[in-house]
């Protein structure tokens, strides 16, 4: 399944769609930020809508600022999943979930008479089920990390263990840039530029550990996370000769 966000702008009586418009996939427990592109400031007020009901809110003074049930007792749904940047307005949902499907619309009101008022709307319509909580293979094995599809402008990187190992910008890619990552993953590092899957082949167990995409476009940001665990093949094999013996 695939998690498609429209991004639409709505300035004074006109309406029309963003070209920054995007689709990408999501799954359950991703990170997601909506990125509004705006600064906060003294004359206007952020408010974010699930489905019509609101779900935070910023002042430009930042007099007032809530999520969850601090702005309505009906969002239990997103309690303690939800995150307000004070700077921008922009909007982080941690943890997400298959109900969290529906549209999130962002109203930015000004001090003007309406005037400057922009509402974005980013409908989601989908989230695909997640990866299982642990990826298992035996030492020479692969695994592949996959990832959906991504836009030719997004800017995709990869983690292990909080070190970058794999970059996309464009039509541009940069696999293990430092040393250290090319010693631990020499030439074993597989990337599909379609996709931005990742491939790790003839794994060995130093392979074991948490593997972090993090996707960037204009409008949305995604922090996905895989945990791999590579054992060494043959290991019960030995055990069970040893018992016999």
């Amino acid at each position: 399944a695939m998690f498609v966000i429209s991004v639409i702008l709505s300035e004074g009586n006109t309406v029309f769609v963003n070209t920054d418009g995007v689709s990408v996939f999501v799954m359950e427990r991703d990170s997601v930020t909506f990125q509004t592109d705006v600064k906060t400031n003294q004359q206007g007020r952020i408010r974010w809508y699930f489905n019509d009901i609101r779900i935070a809110q910023i002042t430009g003074d930042l007099r007032k600022i809530c999520t969850d049930v601090q702005c309505n007792n009906y969002t239990e749904s997103f309690r303690d999943r939800l995150k307000l940047d004070k700077q921008t307005g922009s909007l982080s949902i941690t943890n997400i979930r298959t109900t969290d499907a529906g549209l999130f619309q962002l109203r930015i009101s000004s001090t003007n008479n309406g005037e400057g008022d922009k509402t974005f709307s980013f409908a989601v319509h989908d989230i695909s089920a997640a990866e299982q909580d642990e990826i298992k293979k035996k030492e020479g094995e692969n695994v592949t990390l996959y990832s959906g599809e991504i836009s030719q402008n997004d800017l995709l990187r990869w983690y292990f263990n909080d070190t970058l190992i794999v970059e996309i910008t464009g039509d541009q890619s940069k696999i293990c840039a430092d040393d250290q990552c090319e010693d631990r993953f020499r030439d074993r590092l597989k990337l599909d530029h379609q996709t931005g899957s990742l491939t790790i082949t003839n794994t060995r167990t130093t392979d074991s550990g948490v593997y972090q995409q993090q996707i960037y476009s204009s409008r949305i940001s995604i922090i996905r996370s895989f945990t791999v665990s590579v054992t060494v093949a043959g290991e019960y094999h030995l055990i069970i000769q040893c018992l016999f013996a």
